[in-house]
């Protein structure tokens, strides 16, 4: 079981990058931020993970928030948008 995490998604170039608060290495690359809050998303919502979603603009300003609890995978507790 993993401890919760925050994943940030944030603008990389073109791309955008799913990553792990306080890793060095994103865990994904992808065209859309839509598709990198998914993959951040799926990762948070195992059981015994969970954490804040973080999602940023392309100018690096905080767009919202979501708070994801990993005991019921399709449950958002806090959410901004």
């Amino acid at each position: 079981m993993m401890a919760k995490s925050n994943y940030w998604v944030s603008p990389d170039g073109y791309k955008w990058k799913a990553q792990r608060e306080g890793a060095e290495r994103a865990s994904g690359i992808f065209d859309t931020q839509k598709k990198a809050e998914e993959f951040a998303r799926d990762i948070m919502e195992k059981p015994g993970n969970g954490g804040e979603l973080i999602t940023q603009n392309r100018e690096g300003e905080i767009r919202s928030k979501d708070t994801i609890n990993s005991n019921d995978p399709r449950s958002i507790i806090d959410t901004e948008h």
